[in-house]
């Protein structure tokens, strides 16, 4: 045991530092980020009304909340897996998964003021580093069955 974490020492240690860099861009959001819905859902918003945005200003702060968290996920999946494939599979993901979420989050603001639920998890989805926990495991499992 003490062989096998002597040999990822480096590969530990360097994970431990992205996942506290998730961690430090969660903890500064409110400072980092210019983001009104996070105290709207800090609030009871079930039939709330939507607060008033700036639609250039959120979407400048949620592309670059987004690409932090995208470039520190590429990141951690190139440290635990060193394959240059699946860290450009990933890439492609990570653009398809931007292209539909934020098309989604400003359809919602725009044209459907009383979808609230549907705005939180959406919103979830751009502003947390919820798809690397998605790929991971994923890319786990699809190594281990291809040494099978």
């Amino acid at each position: 045991m003490l062989n096998r974490f002597k040999e990822h020492r480096i590969k530990i240690f360097a994970s431990i530092i992205i996942v506290l860099c998730f961690v430090l861009i969660r903890a500064l959001e409110t400072s980092l980020f210019y983001d009104p819905f996070l105290q709207y859902f800090e609030s009871d918003f079930i039939g709330a009304p939507f607060p008033n945005v700036d639609v250039f200003r959120l979407f400048c702060n949620l592309l670059f909340r987004f690409a932090l968290n995208t470039v520190l996920s590429l990141m951690l999946i190139y440290v635990l897996f060193k394959d240059l494939e699946i860290l450009k599979f990933t890439g492609y993901l990570f653009l398809f998964f931007f292209l539909v979420l934020f098309s989604m989050f400003f359809i919602i603001i725009q044209y459907f003021q009383d979808s609230s639920w549907a705005l939180f998890y959406v919103r979830r989805f751009i502003i947390q580093p919820l798809l690397v926990l998605l790929f991971i495991p994923a890319f786990y499992y699809q190594l281990q069955n291809l040494k099978k």
